[in-house]
C-alpha cells in the first residue's frame, strides 16, 4: 500500500526521485478516508500563505484553526476534501503538517469517474 501511494505521488508530481515517507494505516469505516500529511521543505513554512493558498483552491474546504475534520462529521455526502490542522513542526518550522479527509465513495472513484466523463462530453461533443 505505502509503495503504491509513494509512486503515485511521484507520477502525479512528475518528480521520480522524490523523497516521500509513507505509513498507511486501515481502519474499518464505512466511509471516509483520512490522512495525515507532512511535508518537509526547504524553508520556514509560512502558514498565512498556505492558508490562503488553500482557502482558495477548488475542492477544498478548509477547515478553521484548531478544529479537524472528520469523515463523518464533515465529509460524508461531499464532494470536497476538507483540511484542518494546518500547522508548522514542533521542532522544525520547515515541516508542514496537515490533516485531511474526504468521502471516498463520493471523491473517490465515483467522482473522479463523472469528472472525466463529463471532460470528455465537453472536448468530444
Amino acid at each position: 500500500m505505502e509503495k503504491r501511494l509513494i509512486h503515485e505521488l511521484r507520477a502525479v508530481l512528475d518528480t521520480p526521485l522524490l523523497k516521500i515517507s509513507a505509513t498507511c494505516v486501515q481502519a474499518p469505516v464505512f466511509f471516509g478516508d483520512s490522512l495525515t500529511v507532512s511535508l518537509q521543505l526547504d524553508a520556514p513554512v509560512d502558514l498565512a500563505a498556505v492558508n490562503r493558498v488553500l482557502d482558495a483552491a477548488p475542492g477544498i474546504e478548509l477547515v478553521e484553526a484548531g478544529d479537524y475534520p472528520t469523515a463523518v462529521g464533515d465529509a460524508v455526502g461531499q464532494d470536497v476534501v476538507y483540511v484542518g490542522r494546518v500547522r508548522a513542526g514542533v521542532d522544525d518550522p520547515a515541516e508542514l503538517n496537515l490533516w485531511l479527509t474526504s468521502d471516498n465513495v463520493r471523491k473517490g472513484s465515483a467522482l473522479n469517474a463523472v469528472q472525466l466523463a463529463q471532460l470528455l462530453i465537453k472536448r468530444l461533443v
